[in-house]
């Protein structure tokens, strides 16, 4: 990926040195929001955790353009004590998308968004003063999260995804073929006969992965537990005119670079496979058992391929592709155990 490596080259020499600067008694808390320069832009970083010495996890969030951090207290409050939270709002996504809003023909792109990532593994670092962080990414963020620790697995001490994503063609075809059976096992016409309306992928209609997720979230409500409501209560921060229309207006700037106007979009490109299986890093996979959109079976085949120092595959019953409490829940013991390989 040649445009890559001249964006991470030109990313590095423009990161200022702050080593150590927040995190100068390691048992104190800490608590940082703001802006930070990354890739070009200012991009929205928070920092978050009981005790800044404790080992630091970068989260990648999903989507696209889904940012967590609204919600960070409420899904990963309990998190904290054991870890560093550092939170980032991706290019094209909620706090940054308001500060850069991109103009109507500006693309996003993967490799972009992998450039990003990394430059904000190696900002974390730098001022927390630590070698290398744990790499956690989920959904979207699980795409955008292998990708990152496949290419500068020197900044990071392991890499856990969550509900991982392989590919658009393999996890977009079981998708489609477990939706079109549960839905006619259950007689549901409705759903028969949307399904049958998109086809098989890949898909042209930029809507048709948006009407397939929405079967696919009903059929995964019946077996799986829900979220507590107060999880997706905004933090005050966040509750205020200005961000809902920014999180809004990037979210659907976002959603519509992943799947493009022919559904030739980011996500039509996607592949694990290509990246190749070898890692120089542990890997760790947490999928749903009830997941229809990541099927735990379709991420199994590449996990299984797999070559790296330690790896690790976790099925969590009850869950499906969102996040519900015993997905967190597993998803915070395997943590645990990839900070244990560290000592």
């Amino acid at each position: 990926m040649p445009r890559l490596v001249k964006l991470l080259s030109a990313l590095f020499l423009s990161l200022p040195i702050l080593a150590g600067a927040a995190c100068e008694d390691p048992a104190k808390p800490i608590d940082e929001q703001g802006f930070v320069a990354i890739n070009g832009i200012e991009q929205w970083v928070t920092i978050k955790g009981e005790r800044c010495g404790n080992p630091v996890v970068l989260l990648v969030h999903g989507g696209p353009g889904n940012p967590l951090t609204p919600y960070a207290r409420n899904v990963f409050g309990a998190w904290e004590k054991d870890f560093t939270l550092v939170h980032w709002d991706q290019r094209g996504s909620g706090m940054t998308y308001g500060r850069n809003r991109p103009a109507e023909d500006e693309a996003l792109t993967m490799e972009l968004l992998v450039a990003d990532g990394i430059g904000v593994a190696d900002y974390a670092t730098r001022h927390l003063g630590k070698r290398k962080l744990l790499l956690w990414g989920s959904s979207w963020g699980s795409m955008l999260g292998i990708q990152i620790a496949h290419a500068k697995p020197a900044l990071f001490d392991a890499y856990i995804g969550a509900v991982q994503v392989i590919s658009y063609k393999e996890n977009e075809t079981a998708m489609y073929g477990k939706l079109l059976q549960l839905a006619r096992a259950a007689d549901d016409k409705d759903a028969i006969g949307k399904l049958e309306a998109l086809g098989v992928p890949p898909w042209t209609n930029p809507r048709a992965f948006g009407i397939a997720r929405r079967i696919d979230r009903k059929y995964e409500a019946k077996v799986t537990d829900p979220a507590p409501g107060w999880w997706w209560k905004p933090a005050p921060l966040y509750a205020t005119p200005k961000y809902e229309a920014d999180y809004e207006a990037g979210e659907d700037y976002s959603f519509l670079q992943f799947v493009g106007l022919q559904g030739d979009g980011m996500f039509s490109r996607y592949d694990s496979y290509r990246m190749g299986t070898r890692f120089a890093l542990p890997v760790f996979f947490v999928m749903g058992q009830e997941d229809i959109l990541s099927a735990p079976e379709v991420a199994r085949r590449y996990f299984e391929r797999i070559e790296a120092p330690h790896k690790r595959f976790v099925v969590v019953p009850r869950a499906g592709h969102d996040p519900n409490e015993p997905m967190m829940a597993a998803q915070l013991q395997v943590l645990r155990e990839a900070a244990a390989l560290l000592r």
